[in-house]
């Protein structure tokens, strides 16, 4: 009869190579909308993505915040502030190895009815 490793003596990075893998295929994304008139407002989108030897899981986090309150369709939408973190400058390009990059664009959108 064959004998199959699994529980206590199956080898801890075979146990580990299931959640890593579903980590680093997933992104996590959030997205906050506050309205100060009836037709306008604010948002903040924010993303992360895992880089591998310069490779973006699933996609770069700037191309995910900017789909993300992309998608959300409204109108005369203003991006004010994008911000990508951590950013080394020069030496950013040691986090393309192996890095957790976080994008975060924030604006405006709406017609706040100063604009004619």
């Amino acid at each position: 009869m064959e004998r199959t490793r699994s529980g206590p003596g199956r080898p801890l990075g075979a146990a580990l190579l299931a959640p890593l893998l579903a980590l680093v295929l997933v992104s996590c994304t959030s997205l906050e909308i506050e309205r100060d008139t009836l037709t306008s407002g604010t948002f903040r989108s924010r993303a992360w993505a895992f880089t591998i030897l310069s490779w973006d899981l699933p996609k770069g986090a700037l191309d995910i915040a900017r789909e993300n309150a992309s998608d959300t369709r409204l109108v005369n939408m203003q991006v004010e502030r994008v911000k990508v973190t951590p950013d080394w400058g020069w030496w950013s390009w040691v986090l393309d190895i192996l890095s957790v990059r976080v994008a975060t664009i924030s604006g405006t959108w709406g017609f706040s009815g100063e604009e004619g």
